[in-house]
Parts: structure tokens; C-alpha cells; sequence
């Protein structure tokens, strides 16, 4: 598994984000297996993609929100790459600092299933639990 470290990538962000809790070895974003299994699962109908683009965009009455969509093999330069197990997840540099330390994993629960992110830089939720917020 490739794992690239905050600190190595926006120590001089990170500083003038006044954050020093992010701390120097946190993970930028770790994988369950469960979500692993779906990744591979989604990219093995697209041969045309090799990867799943993970984002943050602006959303909802919270302020932000996940995005998902598959990454073709031209993707940024600038980007940062996660790989685990051969699922690959690709991070543009803007949404990497507010997903710093999140835990992506995939539920079905009833009816229901989807990626679930648990990001410890999240403050809240709006009410309808549709977009999220930072302090």
C-alpha cells in the first residue's frame, strides 16, 4: 500500500492552516477492505478508468460534500495517488486537506449501501445529513 503522509505533502499548508493537531504522520486517507473490494469491483466494468477520484466540493446547506467519479489514466500530475490492495484512489491537492485521516469504507446496510467517510476534521453535519462542515 502507498501511503503518503500529510507532513510530506502541505508541511508550509499546514502551518499556515494553524492546525498542528493534523500532526506529521497521519495517513491521507485509509481504505477498509470492504471498500477496497467495491473499488475493484466498480473499475473491473471501466477499462478505461484506473481509479476511483475522491473530492471535496462545495454542497448543500453544510458547506461541503464527498465526491465520487471515476479517474482516467491521464489524471493530474499534481494529484496524489492511494493505492491499496489494487484499488487505487486519486485526491486532487484541494480536497486532500479536508480529507487528511479519513477512513473510507463501504456498508450495506438493508436496502441501503455506499462508500461511508469518517473524517476527523469534520466539525458537523446539516440537518438533512447531505453535506458537512469545518471550525
Amino acid at each position: 500500500m502507498v501511503v503518503h503522509t500529510y507532513a510530506n505533502l502541505f508541511s508550509n499548508h499546514i502551518k499556515r492552516m494553524g492546525k498542528p493537531w493534523l500532526g506529521t504522520n497521519r495517513a491521507v486517507i485509509h481504505i477498509s477492505e470492504k471498500a477496497v473490494e467495491r473499488i475493484k469491483y466498480s473499475l473491473a466494468d471501466r477499462p478505461d478508468c484506473c481509479a476511483v477520484r475522491v473530492s471535496v466540493v462545495t454542497s448543500g446547506c453544510g458547506g461541503y460534500a464527498y465526491h465520487l467519479e471515476y479517474a482516467l489514466e491521464n489524471s493530474d500530475p499534481e494529484d496524489t495517488t492511494v493505492e491499496k490492495d489494487g484499488a487505487v484512489i486519486v485526491i486532487d491537492p484541494k480536497s486532500l486537506v479536508h480529507l487528511v485521516g479519513t477512513r473510507l469504507d463501504y456498508e450495506k446496510v438493508g436496502l441501503n449501501e455506499g462508500y461511508q467517510f469518517v473524517n476527523p476534521n469534520v466539525s458537523g453535519k446539516c440537518g438533512c445529513g447531505e453535506s458537512f462542515y469545518y471550525n
